[in-house]
Order: C-alpha cells, then sequence, then structure tokens
C-alpha cells in the first residue's frame, strides 16, 4: 500500500543530497565566470543557473579550472561538477584550490597558468599558423583515395591558395587497427606522398584508437599483452575478452593506454607509416572520456576516461605535427586543438568565436576552429550549401591561431565569393607578423593568441561581447557572423584605425560589410 510519506530509504538519499561535500565561491555583484569545457564556450560567461560536468569532455577539451572578472580562480586535479548558483559558483566536492590573486580575468589566467600548467617554450611546426591547413574529410568523406587526395591537392595550387598541411581523413586505412594504406583505393601511397611533398605539403594521416574486433591477427597481437580494455571477468589478470565500445563508427576493442605496450604498439604502427612512406604526422581523433567505460577493466587498475584521453595526448604530442579534438589538460603545450565538428550553418558561424575564446581561457592558444565552411558531413549532404556563410566562416578563421580549410571553395562558389575567400586569406597573410609574434609570447607565457575584449580591457562592459575578438592587446577583429551586409561594433575607449582607413572613436559604431571585407581595427 502506497503511503504519503517518504520511505526511509527515500530519506537517507535525501540526507546524503543534502550533507554531500561542496566548494561555494561567492561571486561579488557583476562578477562573470568562464572556463572547464570549450563545448560550452557559446553559453561563457556563464549565466545564472548554468551547470556542467568536467567528467564528459562533450566532444573537446576540457581544463578543471574556472576563471572570474574579478580575478579569481578555480582549479581540481580531477574533474568536478559545478553550477552557477545567483551570486555563488557551487562546486560538487572540496578538491578544488580556489584563489583572488588578481582584480580582473587576465590576472587570474596568468596566476593560475604560471602555477599550474605552466607554458613550456615549444611551439607548433610554423606551418600550422603560417599558411592555411587542408582537410579531405568533406571533399572525399567516406571514400578517401589516391587520385581524389591528389586532385583535391592541385585543385589547392591550380585556384591559388598556398600549399599548407594536408590531412587525409578516416578510410584511408585498411580497417580501425590495421594501419596500412586500403590498397584497392591507394595503389601506390608512396608515390602519392611524394607528389604532395613535392606540390609543398606537409601530409597527416587520421588516426583513432580503436581496433575492429574482425581483424583476428590484429587483435591477437594486441592480446598477447592484454592492450584493450577487457572484459567478462572480475580483475584484469583474469579477464580475456576486449570490451566492445560503441562510437561514431560502430563497436570496436579500444586501446588501454594505461597499458605501456598498448601505447608501445600503436607508436610502432605510427613510426612504421613515417619510416615506410614519408608520412609527417597525425590528426588523432576520438579518445572521449565516455568511451573509456568505468566497469571496463584496465591494466593500470581504476583509470578513468579522462586519465586515458591524457595519455593519448602525451603519445600524440610525441609527433610534433598533431592534431587532437578530444583532451584533458596538457594546457601551456604544442599540442594542436581544433573545435569539434561543427554545422554548415549561421548558427554554429556564431559558436567559432567564443569557443576559440575558451581554448585561449584554458590554455591552449594553439588551436585551429573546425574547418571552413563546417566539419559537420551531414549537414553537407542534408542541403544546400551557402556560398555566403562559406565565405563569413573563413573570414572568421582568418585571424584565428590557425586556418583550416576542408570543403573545396572553388567548388562550391561563383568567382566572387571565392575572390572573398581568397582575400580573406590573404588578410591573414598580411598581418602573419602580428600572429607570429603571439605564438612565440604565447610559447613563453601561455597568454592567448586570441582574447576576450574583458581580457583586454577589463571592467568596461564588455565581458558579455562573443562576436569579437581581440588579436592580441591592439587588434579587435568584427567578423560578420549572421547575413547580410551591416554588423555594430563596439570599440573600447581610444583611437581606431580600421581595414579600411577609417578613424573611430570607442563606442558603438554600425558599419557596412561587403562580401569581400573582414573587419579589423588596429589601435592607435
Amino acid at each position: 500500500m502506497q503511503t504519503k510519506f517518504p520511505s526511509f530509504v527515500a530519506m537517507l538519499l535525501l540526507a546524503a543530497a543534502c550533507t554531500a561535500p561542496q566548494t561555494v565561491i561567492p561571486l561579488s555583484d557583476g562578477e562573470r565566470v568562464w572556463g572547464c569545457r570549450i563545448k560550452d564556450g557559446s553559453a561563457m560567461p556563464f549565466p545564472d543557473g548554468f551547470s556542467a560536468d568536467g567528467a564528459d569532455n562533450a566532444e573537446n577539451q576540457v581544463n578543471p579550472l574556472l576563471l572570474t572578472s574579478e580575478g579569481r580562480y578555480v582549479w581540481s586535479e580531477t574533474p568536478f561538477r559545478f553550477r552557477i548558483d545567483g551570486r555563488r559558483i557551487v562546486i560538487d566536492g572540496t578538491a578544488v584550490v580556489t584563489e583572488k590573486p588578481a582584480s580582473d580575468l587576465a590576472g587570474a589566467f596568468r596566476a593560475a597558468s604560471e602555477r599550474f600548467f605552466p607554458a613550456d617554450g615549444t611551439l607548433p611546426p610554423a606551418e600550422f599558423y603560417r599558411m592555411p591547413q587542408y582537410n579531405t574529410w568533406i571533399e572525399l568523406m567516406y571514400d578517401q583515395n589516391q587520385e581524389g587526395v591528389l586532385q583535391y591537392a592541385r585543385g589547392i595550387l591550380d585556384h591559388g591558395l598556398p600549399p599548407g598541411i594536408l590531412m587525409i581523413d578516416d578510410t584511408w586505412q585498411a580497417d580501425y587497427g590495421r594501419w596500412e594504406f586500403e590498397p584497392g583505393r591507394f595503389p601506390d601511397p608512396k608515390a602519392m606522398v611524394d607528389a604532395l611533398h613535392g606540390m609543398g605539403f606537409k601530409v597527416m594521416l587520421w588516426v583513432c584508437p580503436f581496433v575492429s574486433m574482425d581483424q583476428y591477427l590484429v587483435c591477437r597481437d594486441i592480446m598477447s599483452f592484454k592492450g584493450f580494455l577487457l572484459s567478462g571477468a572480475p580483475t584484469w589478470a583474469e579477464a580475456s575478452d576486449p570490451y566492445p565500445v560503441r562510437w561514431w563508427n560502430g563497436t570496436s576493442a579500444v586501446l588501454d593506454f594505461s597499458n605501456a605496450e598498448s601505447v608501445a604498439w600503436f607508436d610502432r604502427q605510427l613510426q612504421r607509416l613515417m619510416d615506410d612512406y614519408g608520412i609527417d604526422g597525425f590528426k588523432f581523433d576520438a579518445a572521449d572520456f565516455g568511451f573509456y567505460p568505468s566497469d571496463a577493466l584496465a591494466c593500470g587498475g581504476d583509470v578513468p576516461g579522462y586519465e586515458q584521453c591524457s595519455r593519448f595526448v602525451e603519445l600524440a604530442r610525441k609527433y610534433p605535427y598533431n592534431e587532437l579534438r578530444a583532451g584533458w589538460r596538457h594546457a601551456g603545450e604544442a599540442v594542436v586543438q581544433r573545435l569539434h565538428d561543427k554545422e554548415h550553418s549561421w548558427a554554429d558561424l556564431g559558436k567559432l568565436i567564443p569557443e576559440m575564446l575558451a581554448e585561449g581561457l584554458m590554455g591552449y592558444a594553439f588551436s585551429c576552429p573546425d574547418m571552413v565552411g563546417g566539419g559537420s558531413f551531414q549537414t553537407f549532404l542534408d542541403g544546400e550549401t551557402d556560398p555566403d556563410l562559406v565565405v563569413r566562416s573563413a573570414q572568421v578563421h582568418a585571424l584565428m591561431p590557425m586556418m583550416q580549410f576542408s570543403l573545396a571553395p572553388w567548388r562550391v562558389l561563383d568567382a566572387a565569393h571565392y575572390q572573398a575567400v581568397l582575400k580573406a586569406v590573404s588578410v591573414r597573410e598580411s598581418l602573419m607578423d602580428v600572429i607570429e609574434a603571439l605564438y612565440l609570447h604565447a610559447a613563453e607565457t601561455g597568454d592567448p593568441v586570441v582574447r576576450p575584449l574583458e581580457y583586454v580591457f577589463p571592467h568596461q562592459g564588455f565581458a558579455t561581447v562573443t562576436d569579437q575578438f581581440m588579436l592580441g592587446d591592439s587588434i579587435l577583429v568584427a567578423p560578420m557572423l549572421t547575413p547580410g551586409t551591416t554588423r555594430t561594433v563596439l570599440l573600447p575607449e581610444g583611437t581606431w584605425c580600421s581595414d579600411d582607413g577609417v578613424i573611430y572613436e570607442g563606442g558603438s559604431h554600425d558599419i557596412t560589410v561587403p562580401l569581400d571585407r573582414l573587419p579589423y581595427f588596429k589601435k592607435q
């Protein structure tokens, strides 16, 4: 029979919830908060009621750090769950460090960076930022093939773009775990790589930590040292079956990076590709926290998904030409990060600036805003390509730390739109001295390359501005993020000279932005 009184068990659960350890950090009136998961960048600074759990990387990087506009930071050695509750931050658990070492956002970042993730003085290879990158994903999708790759590379050069890093994406390989070029689609991969090098490209290959479970010989080799996450027994020592992990391309075994022999096995596959074919580096995909289930058995014992991810990043960092999408910690290092796949939509275009600002604030200075026009291939299958959107996306990329093409703009754009894309690339080239100097500064200090206005001009009302960004401390960039040719720009106090030579004083200004214009303003 039901009763209107709660059961004894329910009362115990309620009591436990009420007494669970928490860290409560009061916020002053108007104090704003950034941090933790890059995927939440579009919500930063966080509104009242926002909550997130750093134990879920949400397809991108995580640094266990919160920063406030009043110079406060929160740090934890492990992921934490938090929420904004009125004028306070509420964090589940107590294993956090909270300090107020400064009076503004930049001061909080610099203090936390110096203490917990100091810049290590190293840079990614210059090709990552001196010229655009190119990825074959959107053009070839799940049909990567030798002739298609070469045709894409020739198209880049034939249409006036410079060579750079070229990434060959998923399905170049015989199977997941069989890191050999699929011979039916790549009859002579060494000749292909030599040809790409001859055109001036560096060549990277897509890889992931999954192994197809029907690849018997590969799996037998790896299981000789129990190199997968395991299941089917009470302990790792007793287990003899790979744990089947569901991911976006099916169900596979996953390498256990707490097992040193697994790391060595994967490393051997990558080294062989470099030795045999002249590959320059790798796009390291996956390793998301959730692909390492808590009930799986690991060689290292209780190894959470975020730690597995971190060890994947450590392997990737061994290769100077690297790119990662998932990450835990490793801020302040020469690791190339990118945003998660963006749709071909104006809504996702609007996420690029705030999420890239989050990358910088979390210590990932050397990051890429996914791909020009979007990297989510399904959105190109489901609808028409919007030429204005491709141009505006290229303009957002142009003054970011990195710029990456995948969709071939010459294939989908008319002459006017394509010339606008080339002009965006030329704007980047014209400011390369500035970008390179900011890279060098980031390697020494950890300071972001691109920064929120609040970072450079604190306490002046710019905390919630997420459609503009600062390239360093003296160039304000205000791309078009919506259809049309007009927008409002907010300029801090002082005198500013725009890209078209017009002088402005600080304040709000409505400007005209024709298709081929990327508005930026230099502080005088």
